[in-house]
């Protein structure tokens, strides 16, 4: 079996309203796809459904790393397997440094007793925080407390950077980005782009997209993909936009 993040006929709800719909998707180790799609389509329902957000229930469906369920793990679970999710509004948490968030996260994914090199593992962190233009001086910084926009998925591409996982899901990074964050954001993910990444990245606008190319495109409608291609159908969606979409859909249906 060919290594993927694989999602079969999934179904979640948020309370009693179904938000996705018998949604597939196979996305390839070394893989980068793009969701597109309109507002309350369903987008970041999926990203958090598939990370395990106790808000999101799974009612049906799979998704599987590497041919190996997830969806009966916790969140913690789906992380050491291989799985991690950049938020599209991170969140702050006060009293815990990045570089103490960032060491804990690698500790837990080492076999019981065994711990980190610190200087080695200062070396990398370093490495990283230059590649991604992060102040040195952020390490001792609470975790997004007080950090701009960029300054926060700048962080989110560090914590990919550090804890190397096998699939990433990006839930609209370029969200509130001006275009030089955007540039700096979008060349860290591309310099982690390889054989042993998959990566989905969940975007409104194309302009991401000029700098993250994806291998395929997806839109998304109505919690179910309706159109697939390559780069050239996100041109298309700016240029027409989504109504179009929706009349493919709705022949569909």
């Amino acid at each position: 079996m060919r290594a993927s993040l694989e999602i079969k006929n999934l179904n979640v709800m948020i309370g009693d309203k179904q938000i996705i719909k018998d949604f597939s998707l196979t996305i390839p180790k070394s893989e980068v796809h793009a969701i597109m799609g309109p507002n309350g389509t369903g987008k970041s329902t999926l990203a958090k459904a598939l990370a395990g957000h106790p808000d999101y229930e799974i009612t049906s469906g799979d998704a599987l790393i590497d041919g190996e369920s997830i969806i009966n793990l916790e969140v913690d679970e789906r992380s050491r397997a291989g799985l991690f999710l950049a938020f599209q509004y991170p969140m702050e948490i006060p009293g815990v440094s990045i570089a103490n968030f960032i060491r804990a996260a690698r500790n837990a994914r080492l076999p019981e007793g065994e711990d980190l090199d610190a200087p080695a593992y200062y070396k990398e962190l370093y490495e990283k925080m230059d590649r991604l233009k992060i102040d040195r001086k952020f390490t001792s910084r609470s975790i997004n407390e007080g950090f701009s926009g960029g300054e926060k998925k700048r962080c989110e591409i560090l914590q990919l950077a550090m804890l190397n996982p096998k699939y990433a899901i990006l839930d609209e990074t370029d969200s509130g980005l001006d275009i030089d964050a955007l540039k700096i954001v979008s060349e860290g993910v591309n310099a982690l782009r390889g054989p042993e990444l998959g990566a989905l990245v969940i975007t409104h606008y194309q302009r991401l997209l000029d700098y993250i190319v994806p291998d395929k495109v997806h839109v998304m409608y109505d919690g179910r993909i309706v159109k697939s291609g390559d780069k050239s159908l996100a041109l298309e969606l700016e240029s027409k936009g989504y109504d179009w979409i929706k009349e493919i859909a709705e022949n569909a249906a």
